[in-house]
């Protein structure tokens, strides 16, 4: 057999006592040093999570903030727009009635000027055909009339005339 297999009980003795002593030697300084590293690994690590949870839940308060705000902005913007598309629109009814208005206005005066511009015709009808009638009458009398005459004979011929 190999020299390796070979089992001596002395090396197996010191070997269990090397490593008792050593055990020993680790319990009494490196293993509260090593647990005291562990422990404060393990709270940073807590801490850590903690830390990122809160964030966490910071970040969706944060957004959901955001997202009211964006949400009421945006229906700020709608109503701003509907708004100004009501006052638009009001302004352009107003628009229409007052060019409505004015052009009532204008077929108004327009319609009185035409009447007083016939009314003012008639009239230079009427003192033209009265003229025209005197004249015709003087010569078919063959005489002038005085003023009663005149006017009773001018005016029976008009008014004869406007019913015609």
């Amino acid at each position: 057999m190999p020299s390796f297999l070979d089992i001596n009980p002395g090396q197996i003795i010191w070997t269990l006592i090397i490593f008792t002593i050593f055990v020993v030697i680790v319990a009494k300084m490196g293993w509260k040093p090593m647990i005291e590293g562990l422990k404060a690994r393990e709270n940073a690590i807590r801490d850590s999570i903690t830390a990122a949870e809160t964030a966490s839940r910071e970040a969706q308060e944060t957004l959901r903030e955001v997202r009211e705000k964006m949400t009421k902005a945006q229906q700020e913007a709608m109503d701003a727009v509907r708004e100004g598309r009501v006052q638009a629109e009001n302004v352009i009814r107003k628009a229409a009635e007052e060019a409505e208005a004015i052009k009532q206005q204008k077929l108004v005066e327009a319609q009185r000027e035409i009447d007083r511009s016939k009314d003012e015709a008639i009239k230079v009808l009427r003192a033209e055909v009265a003229s025209l009638v005197v004249d015709a009458t003087e010569k078919l009398i063959g005489k002038k009339l005085d003023g009663d005459d005149h006017k009773r004979i001018i005016e029976a011929s008009v008014n004869e005339i406007s019913k015609n």
